[in-house]
């Protein structure tokens, strides 16, 4: 997509399997199709997409009246006061990881971040604190979120260059989406029987109603499913990438560290002491510009439209691309290069709107933004305190975009002492 954008400009026309693709990479295209027209369109995950059969009808694959009845119920779960709470269990949970590391020892970071993200997630949403559920959990999304269905047209045509490879990877999924889904009815069951606020996120969804309608238990499982595989994974995606980004970068990593010894002196950080970091707020944000969660969205035109002086019909495809956008060199000048220093209000760099939506925007910006945006923060800040991350030599660093962008291969670190 950069080579077509760098070859055709930022309005074209791609074909996809005989189909045509509209493909917007100005900042624009995205306010058009993001937040000044958003009814005019579904998102390609809804009605049978490829995350739809395993997560219903969340927040991320429904359209319509219900996506915004649906968000109205959920809200509450995600207001500030509410995901302030759960910075204690972050921090804790990653002190506890950071006991269980040595001075020296090579980790696998896409796995270690894995596990702390998924245990924060299961404690957050369900009051659920174990490392072996963590675990096992992390090895079934893994395997689901890797052999999810494709669509139609794209079984058919991996069916006939692979055969019996698709067969096995569909098998792999109905079993795992069957393991997931025990998991998260067996927890519903249990809060019902309870019927009290655990502080967790599932006590929320229960307790939650629009005009006297609450949620159906299939509702609240669809939604939880949504949190559980988006709130691990860009968590887990985003922590890999910063500290990859640190690692390349020296001189941005002990600013960074500059800044936690001035205001922390050591101690495990708050949700109260972000506001005093900007530099390790402008890391975050520079890292999810390069590397960001989602690395496009899709809308599909319910209705006829006009996108840069041309008009489009009803069924039009068009694909809006934070790979793309958040790195021209028309808008960021020199995006190839990790500058966190960009994000300081006093450099007064112009971002035009549309041109950085590393978690989409308009009504169908992502609900968890805010979790995510204290989740790795602290994380990175209670982290980076104990340990350098020193890249092991040697490896390729691969990125692998399926919904999200990871590191195809992981990526192994050496453990350093923050102080050595």
């Amino acid at each position: 997509m950069s080579r077509v954008q760098r070859k055709y400009g930022n309005l074209v026309t791609v074909n996809v399997m005989g189909s045509p693709v509209i493909c917007g990479f100005a900042p624009e295209h995205v306010q058009y199709c993001l937040t000044e027209h958003p009814r005019s369109f579904h998102s390609l995950q809804s009605g049978g997409g490829n995350l739809h059969d395993l997560l219903g009808d969340g927040l991320l694959t429904s359209e319509g009246d219900f996506h915004r009845q649906q968000r109205r119920l959920v809200q509450p779960a995600f207001h500030r006061q509410r995901i302030d709470s759960y910075s204690d269990t972050m921090v804790n949970y990653t002190l506890d990881l950071l006991q269980e590391w040595r001075p020296g020892q090579e980790v696998e970071l896409s796995s270690q971040m894995q596990q702390l993200t998924l245990r924060i997630i299961l404690k957050t949403m369900f009051n659920v604190a174990s490392h072996e559920q963590a675990a096992s959990l992390g090895k079934t999304f893994n395997a689901v979120i890797g052999g999810a269905p494709r669509r139609v047209i794209g079984r058919r045509l991996m069916s006939s260059v692979l055969g019996r490879t698709v067969k096995a990877d569909q098998v792999a999924f109905a079993a795992g989406k069957q393991q997931l889904d025990d998991f998260v009815y067996s927890l519903i069951s249990q809060h019902h029987r309870g019927e009290q606020d655990t502080g967790d996120i599932l006590s929320m969804l229960l307790a939650a109603r629009d005009n006297e309608q609450k949620m159906t238990d299939l509702q609240i499982r669809d939604q939880l499913m949504t949190f559980m595989a988006a709130g691990h994974e860009t968590a887990q995606n985003s922590l890999c990438w910063t500290f990859y980004l640190l690692a390349q970068n020296p001189a941005a990593r002990e600013k960074l560290l500059a800044e936690l010894r001035t205001v922390l002196n050591g101690r495990a950080p708050t949700a109260a002491d972000l506001v005093q970091m900007p530099y390790l707020e402008w890391v975050v944000n520079e890292a999810w510009r390069i590397y960001p969660p989602a690395w496009r969205v899709g809308r599909r035109a319910i209705e006829p439209i006009e996108l840069g002086g041309y008009h489009f019909p009803v069924g039009t495809i068009i694909l809006l691309h934070q790979w793309v956008t958040q790195n021209l060199p028309e808008i960021w000048g020199d995006p190839e290069n990790f500058r966190p220093e960009r994000w300081d209000p006093e450099h007064n760099q112009k971002v035009p709107q549309g041109a950085y939506f590393p978690f989409s925007l308009g009504p169908r910006i992502c609900i968890g933004m805010p979790f995510a945006q204290m989740e790795v923060r602290l994380l990175l800040a209670t982290i980076l305190q104990q340990y350098n991350l020193r890249l092991v030599p040697g490896q390729q660093i691969v990125p692998l975009p399926r919904v999200t962008i990871r590191p195809r291969n992981g990526i192994r670190m050496i453990l350093e002492p923050a102080h050595a």
